[in-house]
């Protein structure tokens, strides 16, 4: 067999889990696409204007927080009741976004049908704007619709290139995991014959005979010094006698004493008086 066969082969056996991976998930990924149900979103923008001139900036701070009450209950409820829907779905179906240097409000709608993103997004501008210019007398700003929904022309959610992407690197995912998991052929016998080999064999490192540990010292003093003992005993009984017998032969001894001999000197010049 040529080379180029050998290593493709090689490949083919090393890298089939990837191989059959990334197409299965981006197969997965075009069906996905194919059954969901689209969704279309459409946008209405409503604009902040300051009442005063030169209040701009108050007028961007107000856009600001009108943007967040876009999802709130109280503007909700108006728009619910305009389209059918019921607050709680209105909360998933709708939200508002800001711009920090403009006093713009875009308010983007969610549904299944071009014209029902564009109502629902027309209908919860509408509520905004008359819940912001009840109370414009203490703002000193008024809301005003600048453009209003248009229909999208194609959905936003599914989209048919990027779920086959998504499928194709979960495929490229699973496929690595399952190649790391795999064990190589011939490993375990390789494995085994590592085990079976002798010290002495070249190739393999010999285990080092471990070492004797030393005893404590706690445990080797008890015993020395019981041994040392029995040891003094014998020879502090064999000179114990000589040195008591020798001190009673000095004392014995009148030659040792000073005082007995001018004693005996005394004696005979007595007698002879």
């Amino acid at each position: 067999m040529t080379t180029p066969r050998r290593s493709a082969r090689r490949l083919v056996r090393r890298w089939w889990p990837v191989a059959l991976a990334v197409p299965l998930g981006a197969a997965a990924g075009a069906g996905y696409a194919a059954v969901s149900h689209p969704s279309y979103a459409a946008s209405a923008y409503v604009l902040v204007v300051a009442q005063n001139p030169g209040e701009a900036a108050t007028a961007t701070n107000f856009a600001q927080a009108y943007g967040r009450l876009a999802g709130q209950p109280q503007v909700l409820a108006v728009a619910a009741a305009e389209t059918g829907h019921s607050r709680a779905e209105m909360e998933s179906l709708v939200h508002g976004t800001t711009s920090p240097d403009a006093p713009m409000i875009e308010i983007t709608g969610t549904g299944g049908h071009p014209q029902e993103a564009a109502r629902t997004a027309d209908a919860v501008a509408r509520s905004l704007v008359s819940f912001a210019n009840a109370s414009s007398k203490d703002t000193n700003v008024r809301l005003v619709t600048l453009a209003p929904a248009a229909e999208p022309d194609k959905p936003t959610t599914p989209s048919g290139k990027l779920d086959v992407a998504v499928g194709g690197a979960a495929g490229v995912l699973i496929g690595a995991l399952v190649m790391m998991t795999r064990r190589r052929p011939g490993a375990e016998g390789v494995l085994a014959e590592d085990t079976t080999q002798t010290p002495g064999t070249p190739g393999t490192p010999e285990v080092a005979a471990a070492p004797s540990t030393p005893r404590p010292r706690s445990e080797e003093q008890p015993a020395a010094k019981a041994a040392d003992e029995a040891k003094a005993e014998p020879e502090a009984g064999a000179k114990g006698a000589p040195k008591g017998e020798a001190k009673g032969e000095a004392k014995a001894d009148p030659k040792a004493d000073p005082k007995a001999k001018p004693a005996k000197e005394k004696a005979p010049a007595g007698s002879a008086r």
